[in-house]
């Protein structure tokens, strides 16, 4: 491998919008995320609409509430 051209690897902070923080090693010593795994529904069990953009509020308007 060549020497000096991979970037520094060093202990990094890693922070979610829920709150949740956590320690790791990478690139940068600052990542901020939306969704960890204390928040993501796959890993909660709880559903969740994450909206960007106003997307899901344009799609209901447009095809209307699903019928129950």
């Amino acid at each position: 491998m060549k020497a000096e051209i991979h970037p520094e690897y060093v202990e990094c902070k890693v922070s979610c919008v829920c709150g949740n923080t956590f320690e790791t090693r990478a690139a940068m010593p600052v990542i901020k995320i939306e969704i960890c795994n204390t928040c993501h529904p796959f890993f909660t069990g709880k559903q969740k609409i994450v909206d960007t953009a106003g997307r899901v509020e344009r799609f209901k308007r447009k095809y209307g509430a699903p019928s129950a």
